[in-house]
């Protein structure tokens, strides 16, 4: 009891809440509400923002668990699901005012790096967790989320303020130096976040190499 008492710390209890809460943004971001559009995104940036939170406190405190280990990157994985779907989606709906600048509606193979790389490594961390080892997030994993985390924020806030801004007719040249501004915002951040992606696969890979030879060389 006292193992599992230490295992349910502050960051660790933080990070089940993040959990809790993706469900909540997934059902938001699909919303064409702008109301509920806006409060998608607050709601993600939150929870983007107790993610760098929990890991500050389990530091500080001494208090990085193995649950920590597992939970927190189960976190990110249902974070970006429950966001990069409902993009996705609404992406692909109807009308001028729902393809994102510069990508439009998003392509079947930037959702496949994205997730595949995710599904890749979830199933290398379990495998390497059945063989005694805990894999954390690396260095280039956590580049790779805060970038995603940047896009993600970009495209969430897209459609709730040119919603907005259609209803309200807003026009001058602060908001198309704003629309511009966004639009190479959301240009820029995914296309880093698929670089990253698809090299900090590689990483976790070439850092654990000895894990995958050691298994094919038993087989």
């Amino acid at each position: 009891m006292a193992a599992s008492g230490r295992q349910l710390n502050l960051p660790n209890i933080i990070t089940l809440v993040r959990i809790a809460a993706c469900p909540v943004i997934f059902f938001l971001a699909l919303s064409s509400e702008p109301r509920l559009g806006f409060a998608a995104f607050v709601l993600f940036v939150i929870a983007a923002v107790t993610d760098l939170w929990d890991g500050y406190l389990a530091r500080k405190n001494k208090q990085v668990t193995d649950v920590g280990k597992l939970l927190d990157p189960l976190a990110d994985k249902l974070l970006l699901f429950s966001t990069f779907i409902p993009l996705y989606i609404v992406s692909h709906r109807v009308g001028p005012e729902w393809p994102l600048p510069f990508w439009g509606a998003l392509s079947v193979w930037i959702v496949g790096v994205i997730f595949g790389r995710e599904i890749l490594i979830t199933v290398f961390r379990s495998y390497a967790a059945r063989q005694g080892l805990v894999i954390a997030a690396g260095q280039a994993g956590k580049y790779k989320a805060f970038i995603q985390n940047l896009f993600i924020g970009g495209g969430l806030l897209w459609y709730p303020l040119t919603a907005t801004a259609r209803t309200e007719e807003w026009a001058g040249g602060l908001w198309s130096f704003w629309v511009g501004l966004h639009s190479w915002w959301i240009l820029v951040m995914l296309s880093v976040a698929l670089f990253l992606t698809v090299y900090s696969m590689g990483v976790y890979l070439w850092n654990y190499r000895r894990l995958l030879l050691r298994n094919s060389s038993q087989g």
